[in-house]
């Protein structure tokens, strides 16, 4: 167990402490870490547990304690993966349709964190615990496209903070029920969990957060609209809510849609991001090619 103790200056006073903690070298903890050991009780002012929107008092001092790290009982599984780029700090792998991320409830083994811990060993972040090594940002079990995996905990917190400040490229394809009276749109809502489906998400003012979706038209077939995406913010199942809330929910989405014929899962794939290297600070830009399952859906509904 590790413990800090820092106390704080009359600058600092009115600052939010989450935010002051995450600029904190010597903790070397993104601020969503930050809060999660704030909500566990491992950080303390003045000897008492705090809220996250804590405000920091001219004197006050604080403790953060960091539990050991638990040691890694998942197995290793030697899963193919299909590697875009790889070098010390990080890994783009193009994640097919299909394949979990991490473990949960229901897919225990066969995630993208199994054929990771094969591939890279304990050469990965370790910043979002045991469960998720390496793992900056996810994509959905059946979303296929790209994904970046984070090498140590630097490349972890400097490709966070990026998301974070909306710097992250993300583009997406999906194909979409309906026609758009625009070609181009911006989709602002809030999207928190879902008041009676706690494993649903959807737009909502209550406990929600801050929701950006921008999408332009590639092209229509009959009542079904191609579309391109960019997420501006990166909230679990934003462009399938955003597009269910709109009227216009993906395609063999069967969740906040309906299921489609031979389709098992939304039609919807990342195939664009793009970062600012987290140690050489070059912007890097990488690209997948619409799946077999996306090209199949097009050539069925006539767009091709």
């Amino acid at each position: 167990m590790k413990e800090t103790v820092l106390t704080f200056t009359p600058e600092t006073t009115g600052v939010r402490l989450d935010k002051w903690l995450a600029e904190q070298d010597t903790l070397s903890l993104t601020r969503s870490v930050i809060q999660t050991r704030m909500e566990q009780g491992d950080v303390t002012v003045n000897g008492k547990v705090v809220s996250k929107n804590y405000k920091i008092r001219s004197g006050d001092t604080v403790q953060v304690v960091i539990p050991e790290p638990v040691s890694l009982e998942l197995i290793p599984e030697p899963i193919p993966l299909d590697s875009v780029y790889e070098d010390d700090d990080l890994l783009v792998v193009n994640k097919p349709k299909g394949m979990v991320v991490h473990p949960a409830p229901g897919n225990q083994t066969g995630t993208l964190v199994h054929a990771l811990l094969y591939h890279c060993g304990d050469r990965l972040s370790g910043i979002n615990g045991v469960i998720r090594p390496g793992i900056v940002h996810r994509i959905d079990k059946n979303t296929s496209g790209l994904l970046m995996v984070a090498k140590n905990d630097n490349a972890h917190i400097k490709l966070s903070e990026q998301i974070q400040a909306h710097t992250f490229t993300r583009e997406y394809q999906a194909i979409a029920l309906g026609r758009f009276a625009e070609k181009t749109g911006t989709i602002h809502a809030p999207i928190g969990r879902h008041p009676v489906d706690r494993k649903k998400m959807c737009v909502t003012q209550k406990n929600s957060k801050d929701a950006v979706t921008h999408y332009t038209v590639l092209a229509e077939s009959g009542n079904y609209t191609h579309l391109c995406l960019r997420l501006e913010t990166g909230r679990t199942h934003q462009i399938r809510v955003h597009l269910a809330y709109i009227g216009h929910s993906v395609l063999g989405d069967d969740v906040y849609g309906k299921p489609f014929p031979n389709l098992t899962g939304q039609c919807l794939h990342a195939g664009k991001i793009g970062f600012l290297h987290p140690v050489t600070g070059a912007y890097m830009e990488f690209t997948s090619p619409l799946p077999d399952y996306f090209q199949a859906a097009l050539r069925k509904l006539h767009f091709v």
